[in-house]
């Protein structure tokens, strides 16, 4: 079975005043017709999929700059995830959660869209349950950096390399998504495990959201570097700079500094 778990940030046109926001009523339900649910006086949202439509929110807010923090408890047994966004010129920063086999790790999936363009996918098994309990998933967005972390643990930094003829999402405003929908077309082991529609409904839990915007130079010390280094070293399992066969004219720019 693939279900497809989304927690990104997506351009939209406007920015917003706020400055610090929480809970879950600062979320619209976009899609789902009843699947998606917010509980325990906008503590808690759960987002279902079935075989008949999955479920999606975004915030009412726009953002330009800030960190972004949800707390996610995934969708246990045989699970996945991607993300789909609209737009040509559309910038982008995700989680996504891809597809296991039951009694194996979950795949998270990260790439950083940047005037439409992604293609800077790094994948990393997790050292942990994620369905077990809720963890938290964290979305730095600066004007120097972008920073993905797992529990306060850095696992990428994307950096602001545009003085290198590399483009950085820094003029469009963003807004928070998340989203869980049928992936099994390519979403678990290239799309060769399906959907097993008899343990449906399948959901996902979220608590603890929190957007504080306004950062705007924040960059990682040295001990966090030290982390960051131990999360690749022990737990990437692809990075798009290190695929010199997808890249026969030559690795992007952004992977030689």
């Amino acid at each position: 079975m693939a279900i497809a778990l989304t927690f990104l940030l997506a351009s939209f046109l406007t920015a917003s005043s706020l400055l610090v926001s929480g809970q879950f009523q600062d979320f619209d339900i976009t899609w789902g017709d009843g699947r998606a649910k917010i509980l325990d006086d906008a503590d808690t949202l759960t987002l279902s999929l079935d075989a008949y439509s999955g479920s999606g929110i975004q915030s009412k807010h726009s953002y330009l700059f800030g960190k972004f923090d949800m707390q996610l408890k995934l969708v246990p047994g045989n699970s996945a995830g991607t993300l789909s966004s609209d737009g040509p010129y559309h910038d982008e920063i995700d989680f996504e959660f891809l597809g296991n086999l039951s009694g194996d790790p979950y795949t998270v999936h990260t790439n950083i869209y940047t005037q439409g363009k992604g293609e800077r996918e790094q994948q990393f098994r997790l050292w942990f349950d994620p369905t077990a309990d809720f963890h938290t998933y964290s979305i730095l967005w600066t004007q120097e950096t972008i920073v993905l972390s797992v529990d306060e643990m850095p696992v990428r930094e994307f950096k602001n390399m545009e003085r290198r003829g590399v483009p950085f999402p820094k003029e469009q405003a963003m807004r928070v998504y998340s989203s869980i929908w049928n992936g099994d077309e390519w979403a678990t082991r290239g799309g060769q495990v399906k959907t097993d529609w008899s343990r449906a409904p399948f959901t996902a839990a979220y608590r603890g959201y929190k957007a504080e915007e306004g950062w705007r130079e924040e960059m990682l010390d040295q001990y966090s570097e030290d982390k960051l280094r131990w999360v690749k070293e022990n737990y990437m399992i692809y990075n798009y700079c290190s695929d010199g066969n997808r890249f026969p004219q030559g690795l992007p720019q952004e992977c030689h500094a």
